[in-house]
């Protein structure tokens, strides 16, 4: 008898605790896209404006107002433009803070095209040589042809590995040249736009 007043008092206890746990507890009721209907303590983002009801004590009443949404916007996504607005103002900077004078950014062009000079003098050399290389190898094919002996695989496979070789050399090269030139236009750009900054006439030379 103790027993089953004991289990009564404590089921009571326990129905009770749950009762004010929800009462406190704020819930929402929405209508998805697809019709089916939710509940939830909060709202999904995209149902945040949307005609929406909150449970007050089992109760259906008309959303609060003063819901905080704030918390639900996505954040905003920078744009093209403003990340290129953003990179030109970061490149101005460098230019104010790395030269100051026009002279120092040609400087600096000369230090590069240096580099760039020396790769495409090496490639060509090298050029050069295994395309004198290839030559020798396509005589040697034409006499051997010419005099009716039969071309030997392995003389086809250098002036298969030649011709590949040759190839690269030529791509490197073509690369580097166009560096080359890259390099001028990105110099000769950054020289403008400093000349801007600094609201220099065209004829000025920049130094101090």
């Amino acid at each position: 008898m103790i027993k089953s007043r004991f289990m009564f008092l404590l089921a009571g206890v326990v129905t009770c605790t749950a009762f004010c746990l929800n009462a406190e507890a704020k819930l929402y009721k929405w209508v998805d896209d697809s019709g089916t209907t939710h509940y939830g303590e909060t709202i999904p983002p995209e149902y945040a404006n949307r005609d929406a009801k909150q449970l007050s004590n089992g109760r259906i009443t008309d959303r609060n107002e003063n819901f905080d949404t704030e918390k639900l916007k996505i954040p905003k996504v920078e744009t093209d433009a403003d990340k290129a607005a953003l990179a030109a103002s970061r490149h101005d900077e460098a230019l104010l803070n790395s030269y100051s004078s026009e002279k120092e950014i040609d400087l600096a062009r000369d230090r590069n095209l240096m580099q760039v000079e020396a790769r495409v003098n090496s490639y060509s050399t090298v050029l050069k040589s295994a395309q004198a290389s290839l030559d020798d190898l396509h005589r040697e094919s034409d006499s051997r042809t010419k005099a009716g002996h039969k071309v030997p695989q392995s003389l086809t496979e250098d002036i298969a590995a030649a011709e590949a070789r040759v190839a690269d050399l030529q791509k490197n090269l073509d690369a580097s040249q166009k560096e080359m030139i890259s390099v001028k236009a990105r110099y000769d750009a950054d020289k403008q736009r400093y000349r801007e900054l600094k609201g220099q006439s065209p004829g000025s030379t920049g130094t101090k």
